[in-house]
């Protein structure tokens, strides 16, 4: 099995105004590139294939995070952030308190509550599950930054919860996520919330 370490990008203005971003391209808030600037990852994490989704705030993390010119991270579509289609840019508590009984009904469906426009959490799994067989028939150790939608796919995929009811574990989003992944696109959760500093 290949180890891939998940990280999520930096904090955004939307992030700060509690704002779905979903496909919208936002980039980082100066405090995001600043906090980033300051984080030291685990030394084992720096010589890997660093790979990101296509989203510049996912790009631009990856960048200040390796060391390395934001053109020379490698781009994969298959981790960009679930889209949220009309949703995009609104605040989740405000489209609850307009859509009631609707919206809680589409929530409870987990794995395939779908915003309209947009796509599940069980087809952002199906992508990310091609990814992880691809990366698993390389053999090459991966460190990939992306998004709270596919990080929360991927842990659903590999503790078998469909994404109903309490999460198996509370993810911390300034972590590093570690995963093995398989040739058939299977994933084993190795280590969640797992240190960023050292």
């Amino acid at each position: 099995m290949v180890a891939v370490a998940l990280i999520r990008h930096g904090i955004t203005a939307w992030n700060l105004e509690g704002r779905i971003q979903g496909r919208t391209d936002v980039p980082l808030s100066p405090a995001g590139r600043e906090i980033l600037a300051a984080r030291v990852l685990p030394k084992e994490l720096k010589n890997l294939t660093w790979v990101a989704s296509p989203l510049v705030r996912a790009r631009e993390t990856a960048a200040i995070l390796s060391g390395r010119a934001i053109e020379e991270i490698e781009v994969d579509d298959r981790l960009a952030e679930m889209s949220w289609g009309q949703w995009e840019g609104a605040v989740l508590e405000d489209l609850r308190l307009r859509h009631g009984l609707t919206m809680a009904d589409n929530e409870a469906r987990g794995l395939h509550f779908r915003p309209p426009g947009g796509e599940s959490p069980f087809e952002v799994q199906a992508r990310v599950r091609d990814w992880l067989a691809e990366i698993a028939r390389t053999g090459d150790d991966v460190v990939a930054v992306t998004h709270k939608g596919v990080i929360r796919a991927l842990m659903a995929h590999a503790l078998g919860w469909d994404m109903t009811g309490k999460p198996p574990a509370k993810l911390d989003w300034s972590a590093v996520h570690r995963f093995e992944a398989a040739e058939d696109g299977g994933a084993r959760a190795v280590e969640l919330n797992g240190g960023g500093n050292g």
